[in-house]
């Protein structure tokens, strides 16, 4: 049974964060506080090694710093930022990048589409053909990108190859 909490318990809360935040566009900060907290008690059933659970929350607070600074700067939003943080606890230092390279492939690929999506929605739909470029332009800067989505991606897509899987 610990096996598979082991295995299911990061996906499925990765899982209602995208789905939170696509529909929405809101991670709610129960859910982050609950990805976060859950990874304590599972260190200690699995039995990880104080060392390895340093370099977890260490992890953790790596990404916390990174999610804080692409927040200030406004790209991303409060909840990918925690949502990231909270993910990093589970991968610790040593699954960090698998889990960031997912991540960011994943988002590039989403906001190719948005940004799409968009110039065909703002362009034509909105403007009609050819005019408006300015207003287009305009648009195109505010448009939201549920990143959570990317986030929660990467994890599931990473998650694999981590310690966490091979208890058994």
């Amino acid at each position: 049974m610990l096996h598979t909490l082991s295995i299911a318990l990061l996906p499925t809360l990765m899982i209602v964060a995208a789905v939170s935040d696509v529909a929405r566009m809101k991670i709610p900060n129960w859910l982050t506080a609950l990805v976060a907290v859950a990874f304590f008690p599972m260190a200690l059933l699995i039995g990880m090694p104080m060392s390895e659970f340093v370099w977890h929350v260490a992890g953790g607070l790596i990404l916390f710093v990174a999610g804080f600074v692409l927040f200030s700067v406004g790209l991303f939003g409060g909840g990918d930022a925690k949502l990231l943080a909270a993910a990093g606890l589970w991968f610790g230092t040593a699954q960090t990048m698998p889990f960031l390279i997912a991540t960011v492939t994943f988002g590039g690929i989403m906001c190719l589409a948005f940004v799409i999506w968009s110039f065909l929605v703002f362009t034509f739909d909105m403007h009609g053909p050819g005019s408006g470029e300015r207003s287009w332009l305009k648009q195109m800067m505010r448009v939201n990108v549920p990143y959570g989505l990317a986030i929660a991606a990467g994890a599931i897509l990473a998650f694999p190859a981590t310690p966490w899987v091979k208890i058994g």
